[in-house]
């Protein structure tokens, strides 16, 4: 893990699922100060999972670059580990 950057992600429109390009990511929740507590989620060969805190349904996409998200407002651009 420490050899790459760790993509977060956040639900601040409150939507049921956000499609991301990363398999191995943060959750963060909402952005601060109203996030969680910020969870590392791995997809492994799963195509989905849910953050056990805000029960976002994180859906593995290959066509979206690693770190981007659906919807794109998803995807935290300032952090960097």
């Amino acid at each position: 893990m420490a050899d790459h950057i760790v993509p977060h992600f956040q639900n601040d429109p409150g939507v049921t699922v956000i499609e991301i390009g990363s398999r191995e990511f943060m959750c963060i929740g909402a952005n601060p100060p109203f996030d969680h507590p910020h969870v590392f989620l791995d997809l492994g060969n799963d195509s989905e999972i849910i953050c056990p805190y805000c029960s976002t349904l994180y859906r593995f996409a290959a066509d979206l670059a690693p770190g981007a998200a659906r919807p794109p407002e998803c995807a935290v651009k300032d952090k960097v580990a």
